[in-house]
């Protein structure tokens, strides 16, 4: 990975935006964005090698096994995230070092098909709820107590949808990259 752009490697669609106006209609893009994730990241990962799984998609990054299990990690959180949202009155969430958990040894040596089998289950929930939320319900929200900021649902769903799509960049990058079919 000779003369790389780093900023570039680690933001490959760039950082993600808040928009001005969360219409229905982005809200039902993003839900629909956070539906098809499991499905496309098991279409570019499935068939990949151990030694391909191992590769760091950017120098100091995490491989792709540590990505594709992070992905999880970080989605069930927004799930609970969510659930929390919706039945306590902005609740303070639980904060987690995803640095550390991507160092743990599940990350770092599972294999990837149960963690696809669970992303699987686990957004055909999560679409399920947020296909049925109300306007009230999209307005519900928590705090992140690393930085004390409330977060609405509507801005989690915004966020999840990027969260997928920027990992999904950096498999498909890399994979390109290293001519990987």
């Amino acid at each position: 990975m000779e003369e790389l752009d780093l900023e570039k490697l680690k933001y490959p669609i760039g950082k993600f935006e808040v928009p001005s106006t969360y219409t229905s209609e982005y809200i039902s893009t993003k839900i629909e964005e956070i539906r098809i994730f499991p499905e496309r990241i098991k279409k570019e990962t499935l068939h990949l090698s151990d030694e391909q799984l191992d590769t760091r998609y950017r120098p100091g990054g995490w491989s792709l096994r540590q990505l594709i299990h992070h992905c999880a990690e970080s989605h069930m959180n927004g799930f609970i995230r969510t659930k929390w949202s919706l039945t306590e009155n902005i609740p303070i969430i639980k904060a987690y070092d995803e640095v550390i958990w991507a160092e743990l040894p599940d990350n770092l040596k599972m294999p990837i098909a149960p963690t696809l089998n669970l992303l699987e289950g686990l957004h055909y929930r999560w679409t399920f709820i947020m296909q049925n939320l109300s306007e009230t319900d999209l307005q519900k929200s928590f705090i992140h107590p690393e930085n004390n900021t409330e977060y609405s649902i509507k801005q989690v769903i915004g966020t999840y949808a990027w969260h997928g799509n920027h990992h999904l960049a950096h498999i498909t990058n890399l994979k390109k990259y290293k001519n990987w079919k």
